[in-house]
């Protein structure tokens, strides 16, 4: 395990790489945490996909959360900010000779964004996997709008402070557009009780992918537990195996 700094939207980005013992290439996972979340929180997946065999990437957002390990604030990032740290991820990773393919990652806004830089960049991304991916994002960043369409300086979501950005970067473009730009293989996995992001989001983008399997995960709300979290990492590891 070591880590890297990579220069992102709003600075330095921190990250945690693992790679499998012995003899590379791997393929290499990056995992992309959501809204208010930290690299942190996915490094069991990152664990369980280098006892895989795979190489896995774990990373702090630019202004991801409070506690981001990476640089900037949380009122200058938007899914647009995100997607940016994403391509400077991958774009240190690709010509390295350690990995010979690379591999996403995303749950919720890290879903969402994880989607974006797939579809604008396809050629770079073998296969995806996304977890209750947050495309609900613009609808929501919709019902803060002022009556004359504009954003206040600030707004709270989930919690959070974050700045006029965030919202006007979500209104600007429809996820459903972009997404349909990557034609490769995406695995979504979503719950049926996510009273956050509701499956239909997800439902809809399986529709738009021209190569993409649904798996409902009956129970589970907005972030898997105990076994589902382990079945997850199962169905997750296999279908990047196929691929």
């Amino acid at each position: 395990m070591d880590g890297a700094m990579i220069n992102g939207s709003m600075g330095r980005i921190y990250g945690v790489l693992q790679t499998p013992s012995g003899e590379g290439p791997w393929p290499l996972v990056i995992l992309s945490h959501g809204f208010n979340g930290t690299h942190g929180g996915v490094m069991d997946y990152a664990a369980h996909f280098c006892a895989q065999g795979f190489a896995a990437y774990c990373y702090d957002f630019c202004g991801g959360s409070a506690n981001s390990k990476s640089e900037g604030s949380m009122l200058d990032m938007s899914v647009l900010t995100e997607a940016e740290d994403l391509d400077a991820v991958i774009d240190h990773f690709k010509a390295d000779g350690r990995f010979d393919g690379i591999l996403l990652w995303g749950a919720s806004q890290g879903g969402f964004v994880s989607a974006y830089v797939a579809a604008r960049r396809p050629a770079d991304v073998r296969a995806m996997v996304l977890e209750f991916p947050a495309f609900v994002i613009q609808d929501d960043a919709r019902k803060r709008a002022n009556p004359d369409g504009s954003f206040a300086e600030q707004n709270t979501a989930l919690g959070a402070c974050i700045g006029r950005k965030y919202n006007e970067d979500a209104v600007s473009f429809d996820i459903y557009d972009v997404i349909g730009g990557y034609d490769g293989p995406v695995l979504i996995l979503h719950g049926d009780r996510d009273g956050l992001v509701p499956i239909s989001y997800s439902r809809r983008a399986a529709e738009v992918y021209a190569s993409a399997e649904m798996v409902v995960m009956p129970g589970e709300g907005h972030g898997f537990m105990s076994k589902a979290r382990d079945e997850a990492k199962q169905r997750e590891t296999a279908f990047f195996q196929a691929h």
